[in-house]
């Protein structure tokens, strides 16, 4: 049936996998957030200097 609930057995497997993923942290969104930083800081950096310090005149 639809309704029917897993065995006690798989659940706790799953819910033991589960704790073990969410122990170790978020690693790759950090990671990701971290290289968006970066290229955000590198584009702004470029812009910067190809741009405005062209244009200043020194």
């Amino acid at each position: 049936m639809i309704n029917t609930n897993a065995p006690q057995d798989e659940t706790s497997e799953d819910d033991a996998r589960v704790n073990d993923i969410v122990a170790s942290g978020p690693h790759g969104a950090i990671m990701v957030a971290g290289i968006a930083t970066a290229v955000v800081m590198a584009m702004w950096l470029l812009f910067y200097l190809l741009v405005f310090i062209p244009r200043s005149g020194i």
